[in-house]
């Protein structure tokens, strides 16, 4: 390959040049991608040594994997990294390092709800996991549904989260809204069956979220960024769907505009597909096209095959990157996540930047289980 990556390695800055909220030397995220190396819930410095060698090697930001809010069953395993209590100075350690050599990091703020299975390696297990509605997919009833209280409790967990990323010196935080967890459980209308304030039209089913990030943005003020990662599919429906047309997806997406979220996180499982017919646009051209904000595409970038795969034992090559620099030129998003390549390869785009493409490793789900 000889053509330019110049696309990928443009600045990107969040607000108005005189005041920025967010100043990136390039367009490359490292996605969150959940690495259960934090016994207790706790990082310790081997965590912050994995961000930063992403960071020194030219990954403009770091979202982190998911951490989960001060909720009792926020999580799904004891090794995945908290976000309260003794894990904040852990977190501290890896801010620190991320910005000794020149990174931006944000963290992802995390509750499970009912994707937690109380009979796994989890915090609390005699706690049952909690939902919009008490399901764990379409028709499976397995607890009952959130009371108002219980609501307003995690939002407050969230919230008090938020306040903390901003306390130890973290650049912006990212909510989980994606992949059938809880805040896109309530999105969900397979999951959702409400019919008080927090489900019923698409727009009442963003209002949980919505509460999350008006509560967030009190603790952090104006000038801190959030962003939302949101996805089409889920964990438990490959094919579910949140909108159907660019109108749908345009009244889902209001009310978050309105709560203040900066930037959309649009999650595919392959990035280059388009979301609706008629148009090549993918998930995040659409959700940039639709509100004007900043989004973040990701989903198998460089690699021939996506992530789930991993998971069943699915190796991946490299692939060009081709139609990431093309789509990136024409400003259909404004940054692209990657995760395992950068899970494989801490130098990913630095060799990208280099042009050293032959250099770059494929994906082994081998690579899960080091931590380099």
């Amino acid at each position: 390959m000889t053509r330019s990556v110049d696309p990928l390695f443009r600045p990107f800055t969040l607000g108005p040049a005189s005041a920025p909220r967010l100043q990136l030397a390039n367009r490359i995220v490292m996605a969150p991608m959940t690495r259960q190396r934090s016994p207790g819930g706790i990082p310790g410095p081997d965590v912050a040594t994995y961000y930063r060698r992403r960071a020194e090697q030219e990954t403009a930001l770091i979202i982190t994997e998911g951490t989960t809010v001060d909720d009792p069953v926020a999580s799904m395993h004891s090794a995945i990294p908290t976000f309260f209590g003794p894990a904040l100075e852990g977190w501290r350690r890896v801010v620190d390092e991320v910005h000794a050599v020149g990174g931006r990091i944000m963290p992802q703020l995390w509750h499970t709800g009912m994707a937690r299975n109380p009979k796994g390696d989890v915090p609390n297990p005699e706690l049952p996991s909690i939902g919009p509605s008490g399901l764990s997919r379409p028709g499976k009833t397995v607890g009952e549904p959130m009371t108002t209280a219980r609501i307003a409790q995690v939002v407050d967990a969230f919230a008090r989260a938020a306040g903390a990323a901003r306390a130890l010196g973290f650049d912006g935080l990212e909510l989980h809204g994606a992949h059938g967890y809880l805040i896109d459980q309530f999105f969900w209308a397979g999951t959702n069956e409400r019919t008080d304030a927090y489900g019923g039209s698409v727009e009442k089913r963003t209002r949980f979220a919505v509460e999350i990030v008006e509560a967030a943005r009190r603790e952090v003020g104006p000038d801190f960024p959030i962003v939302l990662r949101f996805s089409q599919w889920k964990q438990q429906d490959y094919a579910a769907r949140l909108a159907q047309s660019p109108e749908e997806l345009a009244a889902f997406l209001a009310p978050l505009c309105d709560a203040g979220v900066d930037i959309f996180h649009c999650s595919q499982r392959r990035f280059w597909e388009p979301e609706f017919e008629g148009s090549p646009l993918n998930l995040a051209g659409w959700t940039r096209k639709l509100t004007g904000r900043p989004t973040i595409t990701v989903g198998s970038v460089a690699l021939s095959g996506e992530f789930i795969g991993a998971f069943r034992g699915e190796s991946s090559t490299v692939t060009g990157i081709d139609e990431l620099i093309d789509r990136s030129a024409r400003d259909e998003f404004d940054l692209v996540a990657v995760g395992r390549a950068l899970i494989v390869d801490p130098a990913w785009a630095h060799k990208i930047h280099e042009g050293q493409f032959d250099a770059l490793l494929p994906f082994s789900p081998a690579a899960l289980a080091e931590y380099p």
